[in-house]
């Protein structure tokens, strides 16, 4: 079935479901499913006692950014050198301490980098860098002769994949015969890098988790038996979801398999590379460490082939929002964000978690609104504990971080358009412009505003917000057909009165009233002069150098608001009551 409106969009038109329920109407599509397997008929996966479900994450694990080869990798247009150094300082500079800086084998330009930090001594003492290798021999030893002089502990990091549709169309070998490829490898690495000072050793089995669970622990426990795994000098088991096919809490099964199962486990450094093929790398690599994985690779914003590796940004601001110092520094993530952008040549999305443009930025009513008291009550809070704000715990509805925490102002927070409310619009004016309006005003504004919006179609920003507001009750009429003259308080401190002098019309008039308030007097003189108006209630406060005074009126049976600047609140109040008798009724 197909529409005019959208014809190359198949309306599934298959029967519902003999068991669902009568409010399931999803019919089956037109889809093949059918030509894809379950992961359980791929693979068996263990399944024994689970003790990840009762886990927390307390500590960050060991993070390691693939960027520079991974991501690299992923590029239409690899990084040239100068993108990679710049790339590469970032890291370190963001705390770093071990850090996958290329695949010197696969070019020419990735060995000439890795040369370049050896030969420039361009790596820091406590930063290991970790360069990949196939496990071929040549390969491996032009790999080993990359980093060859470096002062630095370094990582020679040996992949081959071992899941079955691997071994049966790319390798073209059996299970025997890849194990013996891997462990060939491995002796190879032990050869070419026997004279490296400070050198360990990680191996990675590609498509970890579409792998026998069994084979894949045979072959691990061979490989750290042959590298001779320690506490002292431990072996890394990186087990990658290369390509991810499985909900989370299986892969996370797959990894506690191995981390309760491996030999030598406390000389074993347990790593995980998860993929991003499902749209569920975050999840798969946090339910890993809850499983024992201990060392975390991806990209910091999540680049990578497909649809990208675990992104590392998202984990480490995850556990900052449970409490926990994910120990690498995000205080400028605008900075990070420019200079991946630079180098990788991709633009970061601007709903991307944490780093995106948009993701502190609500244009909802009801969001605007919560986050408009969740910021009133923090400041109360803080000023009642006589803490600084900054100190204080974080609780703002619809913001699970401060972001300042990230170097965001609140400049964003809040943006208004068709969707906004009062909320959000009376918000951006107290913050951009120190408006404190009255609730009662905050509703009527919001309806011009709405009707300004549903006109233009468009985003509001703080200063047309502004100029909407002066317009609709600052801005006098031209030329007022009302102007007070002089206002001045006479009589004595026992009997009080003010002196008013109005042009209404062209027609000068003056009265005196007794009392010794303006607002008052001004009233009871504009009704003097035919231009009657009640006062339903008035407020005000000082911004800046002046006074704002918001005062609610009705005239000829209709309600409205009239504000004014002044020197004084009161003053500003006898400007509001002038504005409200001039001109024609409100609208």
């Amino acid at each position: 079935m197909t529409t005019q409106i959208h014809p190359t969009i198949d309306t599934p038109i298959g029967p519902v479901p003999g068991d669902a329920p009568r409010w399931y109407r999803q019919r089956h599509s037109q889809l093949p499913s059918h030509r894809y397997r379950d992961i359980h008929d791929r693979v068996d996966v263990p399944v024994t006692e689970r003790h990840w479900p009762q886990a927390r994450i307390d500590r960050a694990p060991l993070w390691v950014p693939v960027d520079l080869r991974d991501g690299n990798q992923a590029l239409a247009e690899p990084m040239d050198p100068d993108r990679k150094m710049r790339f590469f300082t970032m890291l370190v500079a963001m705390g770093y301490k071990e850090i996958e800086v290329g695949y010197p084998s696969a070019s020419k330009a990735d060995f000439d980098f890795v040369r370049m930090l050896a030969d420039t001594g361009s790596v820091p003492a406590d930063v290991t860098p970790v360069v990949f290798t196939p496990a071929r021999r040549d390969l491996i030893a032009r790999t080993v002769d990359s980093v060859r002089g470096m002062d630095n502990e370094v990582v020679i990091h040996l992949y081959t994949a071992t899941a079955p549709m691997w071994r049966d169309t790319v390798l073209g070998k059996d299970a025997a015969a890849v194990r013996e490829l891997i462990l060939a490898g491995a002796r190879d690495v032990l050869e070419f890098a026997t004279d490296l000072p400070r050198v360990r050793f990680q191996f990675s089995p590609e498509v970890f988790n579409q792998t026998e669970p069994g084979y894949v622990l045979e072959i691990c426990d061979s490989v750290t038996e042959l590298w001779q795994a320690t506490p002292q000098r431990p072996v890394t088991l990186n087990l990658p979801a290369t390509v991810e096919i499985a909900t989370p809490n299986v892969y996370a099964d797959q990894i506690e398999y191995m981390h309760r199962n491996l030999a030598r486990r406390d000389g074993v450094i347990l790593s995980v590379h998860p993929h991003n093929d499902r749209g569920t790398g975050v999840a798969c690599a946090e339910l890993a460490v809850l499983a024992g994985a201990q060392r975390v690779e991806g990209c910091v914003f999540g680049n990578g082939e497909r649809t990208g590796n675990v992104d590392i940004a998202t984990l480490a601001l995850n556990l900052h929002a449970q409490g926990v110092d994910p120990m690498i520094d995000f205080s400028d993530i605008d900075e990070i964000r420019r200079t991946v952008e630079y180098c990788t040549r991709l633009p970061v999305h601007p709903r991307h978690p944490y780093v995106g443009d948009l993701v502190h930025t609500a244009f909802s009513g009801t969001h605007q609104d919560a986050i408009k008291k969740g910021f009133a009550e923090h400041r109360s809070r803080a000023a009642a504990t006589g803490r600084a704000e900054r100190e204080i715990e974080w609780r703002i509805p619809y913001l699970p971080i401060d972001p300042a925490d990230i170097g965001r102002s609140y400049d964003a927070v809040v943006r208004v358009n068709s969707q906004s409310g009062k909320g959000g619009i009376a918000y951006l004016l107290a913050t951009e412009h120190g408006l404190d309006l009255p609730r009662r005003l905050q509703i009527d504004f919001a309806g011009r505003v709405q009707r300004h919006v549903d006109g233009t179609g468009g985003e509001v920003s703080a200063a047309e917000l502004r100029v909407l507001f002066d317009a609709a009750y600052i801005d006098a009429a031209e030329p007022p057909d009302v102007v007070l003259k002089d206002i001045r308080v006479t009589g004595s401190a026992a009997a009080p009165a003010v002196a008013v002098a109005l042009v209404v019309d062209g027609r000068a008039r003056r009265s005196e009233h007794d009392g010794a308030d303006p607002v008052d007097a001004v009233v009871s003189a504009l009704a003097a002069a035919g231009r009657d108006i009640e006062v339903l209630g008035l407020a005000g406060h000082r911004v800046a150098d002046h006074a704002i005074a918001y005062l609610e009126y009705r005239r000829a049976g209709e309600s409205g608001w009239s504000c004014a600047r002044g020197e004084s609140v009161e003053s500003a109040g006898v400007a509001a009551a002038v504005r409200a008798a001039a001109g024609s009724c409100p609208a």
